[in-house]
């Protein structure tokens, strides 16, 4: 017979993550988030909220006198790469540039305590093997970060939104992005920071394969995952 005390440690979490969920995002979402954690015990499943933003909350385009903002230089940004703290890796951040891809962030004091990366070319994305593309016209945020000592100031919106506003400069259209279904306090912060909901993809890993499935609003952003040898 299984011990009670190894089925009831399970059992607790299990209902401690639905009280805390209930008190954060309502019972529907909660048990949305439970079943789609079940279902991942089975075989793994996303499912994405695709995004894009053309006009930022004015709220987040306040600077704040203390901190500095901007893209990062290449060598700045492989000097932040080679402190762990901030999870980028040197390996990363060479490929990253040589792609053309560039790292916008909040410094404070030398330390960096937010930043994005954003791209308008065909980008890994969700794993090492699925690419994502889209409409040129855009540019693709991913590998958000912010500081633990930085975090509850909204540091990661206001990149985003300064970011944007130097591509519109650029004649850029807007920014795209995706955030699991479930990850309801990112999506709460895009929301809040100007960001529409267009599309959702929908993926499955079985077999040793993918099944991708994008929604149709997808379309009219180019917006698609693909297996990597397909998409490069």
């Amino acid at each position: 017979m299984t011990p009670a005390h190894v089925i009831a440690a399970p059992l607790h979490s299990l209902t401690l993550r639905f009280r805390n969920g209930v008190s954060q995002v309502g019972v529907v979402k909660t048990l949305e988030d439970l079943a789609l954690r079940a279902l991942n015990r089975l075989v793994y499943v996303r499912i994405l909220k695709a995004l894009a933003i053309q006009t930022p909350d004015p709220r987040c385009l306040e600077r704040r006198a203390e901190y500095a903002y901007g893209f990062l230089g290449g060598e700045q940004v492989l000097a932040f790469a080679a402190d762990e703290r901030y999870e980028l890796g040197v390996d990363f951040t060479r490929e990253a540039l040589a792609k053309g891809d560039e790292c916008y962030g909040i410094v404070h004091d030398g330390v960096l305590a937010s930043y994005g990366w954003y791209s308008n070319r065909p980008t890994v994305a969700v794993t090492d093997d699925l690419v994502l593309r889209f409409d040129p016209r855009y540019v693709y945020m991913y590998k958000g970060f912010t500081h633990e000592a930085y975090r509850g100031q909204r540091l990661h919106a206001a990149g985003m939104a300064l970011a944007l506003q130097e591509y519109r400069a650029r004649g850029c259209q807007g920014i795209v992005s995706y955030v699991e279904s479930n990850n309801y306090s990112s999506l709460k912060s895009c929301y809040r920071m100007g960001y529409v909901p267009f599309g959702q993809v929908t993926l499955v890993r079985a077999f040793g394969r993918y099944f991708i499935r994008a929604s149709e609003g997808c379309q009219e952003y180019g917006f698609e995952l693909l297996p990597r040898e397909a998409a490069l």
